[in-house]
């Protein structure tokens, strides 16, 4: 993959991650499926970046951050799916 893809990839990847911590800051009752899905979203972006330009402390900070979101996600629908 190209160098500057993998930038542009991990910028967006950022402003992802930065735009769904603000939103649940923001927010007295963030939508998890908004919240969570933005994270994984960001944190795959990131991990894109990441393959071609190797930092294993991120890389592995990455693989937990999209675990969480994961994990998030997966109660969200659960707590959605118990309400109906």
């Amino acid at each position: 993959m190209d160098e500057t893809l993998a930038n542009t990839a991990g910028f967006i990847g950022m402003a992802c991650i930065i735009f769904a911590y603000a939103y649940s800051t923001k927010l007295d009752h963030p939508n998890p499926f908004v919240q969570h899905g933005v994270n994984l979203v960001g944190a795959g972006l990131l991990t894109i970046s990441l393959l071609v330009n190797m930092n294993p402390a991120s890389f592995a900070l990455e693989f937990f951050w999209a675990a969480i979101a994961i994990w998030g996600l997966v109660k969200a629908f659960r707590t959605r799916n118990s309400k109906s």
